[in-house]
């Protein structure tokens, strides 16, 4: 059990008690709401509904239990495998599949695919919600990932991602005409001080060094809009690290409703091809765990991708 107590400044005085507890307690409103209506939230050592308002002075206790880690099950789910060996497995996430299972994605995951297709031959290290996985991309964002098939390829996998010979290289669109034909974003990265859910570029005890590199491969102008077509690599791997350096320079990730202003009338438009951010892991570099050879993989850009190049371009 995690304990939380927190007290209301003048500042926050007048907010919902579930908007402020969930801020606080780093974790969702609606799991808030939950914990309210189990009476595990008491604003002065009292049970009161979630849209009180809170006064200055006030002090909100939260109990969080500890979550429970359930095992992920095997489903016959299509992979796009760009390689694999007895060592590792390279795989192409379409965008809008979730890489493991969590609260609010229980299945359907790149985990419950390669659980049916790998069986047993993937690395424990990860726990029985990731077996396997070394990293991540967002739900929304597809591409390359590796994925360990025993634990001697997982940790000399990590390894590479801490001292950066693992090498991603990134494909976007991004609102608006970028300046610069190229250049370096140096700003740190923590959690967002106000919405948990969200990253920052912030300064401060908990946020950390963040790098990330971009070449503009196209400017285009549609009406009275413009957008930039960005090759992007990684010194760092923060988590939305593209997505939040690209909002904090002014030029967002075309359809990401998380880091991104108010949408372009070219996405409302072309809804039907904005599946998320456009953003792509194209190139995957990484030493082989046994034969130490650098292998280099590839993908295509998604159709949707294509098709919105396509339009910005015609």
């Amino acid at each position: 059990m995690r304990r939380f107590i927190l007290t209301v400044s003048e500042d926050d005085a007048g907010e919902r008690l579930d908007v402020f507890a969930a801020a606080g307690a780093g974790i969702s409103r609606s799991a808030v709401q939950r914990l309210i209506e189990a009476s595990s939230v008491t604003v002065n050592g009292m049970v009161v509904p979630k849209r009180y308002e809170l006064r200055d002075g006030d002090t909100v206790e939260v109990e969080v239990p500890e979550a429970r880690e359930c095992e992920a099950v095997p489903q016959n789910i299509p992979l796009d495998i760009i390689y694999e060996d007895d060592d590792i497995i390279i795989v192409n996430k379409p965008s809008g599949m979730v890489v493991h299972p969590a609260a609010g994605n229980e299945d359907g995951t790149l985990v419950n695919a390669l659980l049916f297709h790998c069986g047993t031959s993937l690395s424990g290290i990860g726990g029985v919600l990731r077996p396997g996985i070394v990293h991540r991309i967002d739900k929304d964002t597809s591409g390359l990932l590796a994925v360990a098939k025993n634990d001697t390829a997982h940790i000399k996998l990590s390894e590479q991602l801490k001292t950066h010979e693992m090498h991603r290289i990134y494909y976007a669109i991004v609102v608006g005409r970028v300046r610069d034909d190229a250049g370096t974003i140096n700003a740190p990265i923590g959690r967002h001080p106000k919405d948990r859910k969200r990253m920052a570029v912030v300064n401060g005890p908990n946020s950390r060094e963040a790098i990330t590199d971009y070449v503009t491969l196209g400017r285009y102008t549609i009406g009275a809009e413009s957008f930039s077509y960005l090759k992007l690599s990684l010194h760092t791997g923060r988590t939305h690290q593209i997505r939040v350096h690209m909002s904090y320079i002014g030029h967002p990730v075309a359809g990401d409703a998380v880091y991104g202003a108010c949408k372009t009338n070219f996405e409302r438009r072309n809804a039907a091809l904005f599946c998320g951010q456009c953003l792509h892991a194209a190139e995957l570099t990484l030493r082989h765990p046994s034969t130490n050879e650098i292998m280099t993989f590839t993908c295509p850009l998604p159709q949707n991708f294509e098709a919105i190049l396509s339009k910005l371009k015609g």
